[in-house]
Parts: C-alpha cells; structure tokens; sequence
C-alpha cells in the first residue's frame, strides 16, 4: 500500500487521484491517520501544511514487515518545501500536485502524459480558454506550465475544442435542451462494465412495466418543457435493443406524440450489442427517422469477447453492421476498448483492420476504467492473472486507422482507473460527430434524462449545474417512480 499522510485534510481527493495514476494497480489511501488493519505501507508521503508553506517528503521503509505489524524503520528518499498563499485554493491545489508530480516523476522514473490533470475534462479547459479570447498558444502554454501536460496531448485537447466550438454553435445552449432516455437492460453484464444494466432474462416479463413507468416521466417532461424543442435525443443503456420490435415502436412511437421533433439535429439510438440486432428491429428504428446508430464490438478478437462476457461473436458484428448499411443507415458508430484483459497491439491491430473493411462513419476509442461496481474490480482475486496493457502505441494505432478512413478527433473525456492514465476519444468523418457526446462532455446545455439510473442536468445562463439522479435499481425506479418525477420538478422549477 502507498499511505500519504496529511496533517490536514485539505486536497485528499485530488492527491489520491494523482497519485494513483502513478501506481494504478496498487491500493492508495490518504488521510491524517493510517487506517486500523491496514496492509504494510511500502511507499510514505508526507504532506505537511505549514503557515505560507508546505513540506513534502517521500519515505521507503527499510523493510517491509510481512504482517504489517511492529515499528519500520524508515528513510527519506526526497524532501521538498514550496511557498504558497494560503488564501488562493486553486493556486495552492494546483502546486501541491505539480510538487507530488515531480517527486513522484524523480522516484519512478514516469511521466503521465496529461500530467497532474485528474477530474478535469482537458477539452473544457481549452475550450473555456478559447472562448476567452485566448489563443492556442496562449492556452497550449498554460496547460503545460500549470498541469505539466505533454505537447501531444495539448495538442489534441486544442483540436478537439476547437473542432467542438464549431458544432456547439448549432444549438441553442441557453433556451434548448437535449432528451436522455435510459433503457437499463443487457443480454448479459461485461466483466468491465459499471453502467446501469441489469440481464434482459431476469426482467423479460417486466420490461413493458418499465416502459409505463417511462411513459410517466415522458407526461411529465412534455409539461415541463411545453413550447420548447429537444436538439437532441440520446437513446442509451444498457443496450436500447434488448426492447422487442413492439415495445420499441412503442417507446418511440411515445416521443413522437409527446415531443416536436421537426428540429431535432440529432435522433440516436444505441444498438450497441450486436446479439440484440434483427432486421425487424432496424426496420423499427428506420420508421421513426432515428438518424444515428451504434454497433458495438469493443473488440474484434472472439477469446476477448468471451473472455470479457459478450455473448455475440464477430461474425455478429459484421452481419448486424452490414444489414444495417444496407437498410440505409448512414451514421453508423463503433466502439472500441484498449487495454482489455489479454490483449496485445497485435490483436488491436486485428480489429482495426477489420473496422477498415467495414469503414463505419464514426469510431469511439475508449481506454479501459476498471470502476468500483464492475466485476472485474469486485471480484478481484478471480481475475488477478489477467493482463491488462494499454499504451500510446494502442492509441496512435487506433489514431491512424481512423485518420486513414477519413476521420478527424471530435470529443474527448478522461475517468478515473483508466488504462495507461490516458483518455477516451470519438473520431468521425464530416458531418457525423455525435452532437450529443460533445453535449454531455462539455455541459453546456440542459439535458433532460428519464429511466433508471439517469443523470438530469440543468445549465443555468451562468454557466452553474445542478444534478438529479434517478435511482440505478430497477425495481426502486419503477416503485418510486412519483419521487423521481418530483426530483425533476423541483430541479426545474
């Protein structure tokens, strides 16, 4: 374990983020006092907060004791002191981790290439700058003079927000909003995913149930946002196409009747996994006018899809993205994964070959996050010899192919636990970004979320956001159904 001990509570969440970027696979805790029954500590940090000071040391034990118990003898390895102005909270954060960066860039010999950025979304922090005025310049020296960011993720924190600014200038950030709509069922849970999604077997007889309590919040949606017109509508999960033929007409044969969607830019539903696609389904969609799709395959390499819990095999993938093309979808996205357990860059290299044959109109390239709810982190000690490795070798390759098919950078966000500490990116060719991914990324505009375990966010003209969830558990959604209405209701009085 790596303790860093503060003899103030002061900044914990920022320098446990940071710290464990460096040391991903290893347990780190923060605090003023060592947790009772802790594991041994083979790495100290000391941050102590003086008056107008701060000093900070690395220590490594002498010896480890195997049970954690008796005194260890320890030894300096660094030692820094800095100034700071104790009344300038993001001053102060800000050098605290440039310092924990350094000494911890000295010890281990790593660099992470968006430095000490952690829980900030890279893009926003160009993006506001540009907006300022400022120009890339000014923005690519501050990034790396305060967050210690490497030039080629400057660089593609710069283009995406600009690129950003361009589609953002379409909607209207201040009157309009954007429609969520969450379908929480799977054919089966991913050993990584933490998302709300709950196996289509277990709930077969209840879905129609979840879609009257679906229909209530949509009631009062209409109500509430009488007079105005979505931009956007997401339809998401979960996988949305677990939902029969039937029962998806159904839900949007629902939003048509309830909402003006002559103005839509955007109408997206995520097939997502392929194993939940047929002809009847797509006919479904293609019915109600949605405009854009999702096949996922995460990987193209079948021992890695059935090793992560996909049902489906590539096979599925390619049949479901080619019946769709030739159903006349013409916004199809993909999405991949690096750094899934046991994957070498050969077998990404394989997958990227086969995603050029099929030349989708947009690709998302996620890092793996291994979060607290996914299996591969609750059960932990029965998945210990899976490797998991991703690297900048993975992302430039996945950079290129999508290059080669035409495809430019057009969002970008970072989560906590990624593989390799690196970022998510979507790339599209023009005129196919999804509009909706930039809106959530950026929080520049309301979005309105219904279903289970949805997130509803309200952006005020001076740019502040307040948040209302729904409850991820299914049954608690459609039993509290009337709480999750007047949580709205009072989020958007």
């Amino acid at each position: 374990m790596i303790f860093v001990q503060l003899n103030k509570d002061n900044y914990a969440y920022d320098i446990h983020s940071l710290v464990k970027a460096f040391y991903p696979s290893e347990n780190v805790s923060v605090g003023t006092v060592p947790k009772a029954g802790a594991e041994p500590v083979r790495l100290f940090i000391q941050v102590d907060y003086r008056p107008g000071e701060i000093l900070m040391q690395l220590q490594e034990p002498e010896q480890i004791p195997s049970d954690g118990a008796g005194q260890t003898p320890w030894h300096r390895v660094q030692e820094t002191v800095f100034p700071v102005d104790d009344t300038n909270r993001i001053q102060t954060k800000n050098q605290i981790k440039q310092h924990i960066y350094e000494l911890l860039t000295a010890y281990t010999g790593k660099t992470l290439p968006w430095g000490t950025l952690t829980g900030i979304r890279p893009t926003k922090i160009a993006m506001n700058m540009l907006e300022e005025g400022k120009n890339p310049a000014s923005v690519a020296d501050y990034m790396a003079k305060t967050y210690l960011t490497s030039q080629q993720k400057i660089d593609l924190s710069l283009e995406i927000a600009q690129r950003e600014r361009k589609l953002l200038q379409r909607l209207d950030a201040k009157e309009g909003y954007s429609l969520y709509i969450g379908i929480p069922f799977c054919p089966s849970t991913c050993l990584y995913c933490s998302f709300t999604s709950f196996p289509l077997s277990k709930w077969m007889g209840r879905v129609d149930t979840y879609l009257d309590m679906l229909e209530q919040e949509i009631a009062f949606a209409v109500r509430q946002f009488a007079g105005r017109s979505p931009d956007c509508i997401y339809i998401g999960g979960g996988t949305p196409t677990t939902l029969s033929p039937r029962q998806m007409d159904r839900l949007l044969s629902a939003l048509e009747q309830s909402f003006d969607l002559s103005h839509l830019l955007e109408y997206t539903v995520e097939a997502g996994r392929p194993d939940s696609i047929s002809r009847e389904k797509l006919e479904v969609l293609q019915a109600h006018g949605i405009s854009r799709i999702s096949v996922n395959p995460q990987t193209m390499n079948q021992e890695t899809l059935e090793l992560i819990g996909r049902q489906h095999t590539v096979s599925q993938t390619i049949d479901s993205f080619y019946l769709a093309r030739e159903m006349g979808f013409k916004n199809i996205n993909m999405d991949l994964i690096m750094g899934l357990p046991q994957e070498t860059i050969a077998d990404v290299r394989k997958t990227l070959d086969v995603l050029q044959e099929l030349a989708p109109d947009s690709i998302t390239v996620h890092s793996l996050a291994v979060k607290r709810a996914a299996r591969l982190q609750m059960f932990k000690e029965d998945y210990a010899g899976l490797k998991m490795v991703n690297t900048q070798e993975h992302l430039d390759a996945a950079a290129d192919a999508c290059a080669g098919m035409g495809m430019k950078p057009y969002y970008l966000y970072r989560q906590k636990n990624m593989a390799g500490n690196f970022e998510n990116v979507g790339y599209a060719k023009d005129g196919k970004a999804g509009i909706y991914n930039v809106l959530m990324m950026e929080e520049v505009q309301t979005i309105l979320a219904l279903g289970a375990g949805s997130i509803s966010k309200r952006v005020y003209p001076d740019g502040h956001i307040e948040r209302c969830e729904n409850v991820k558990n299914v049954s608690q959604y459609m039993e509290r159904i009337g709480e999750m209405i007047e949580r709205k209701q009072k989020l958007f009085l």
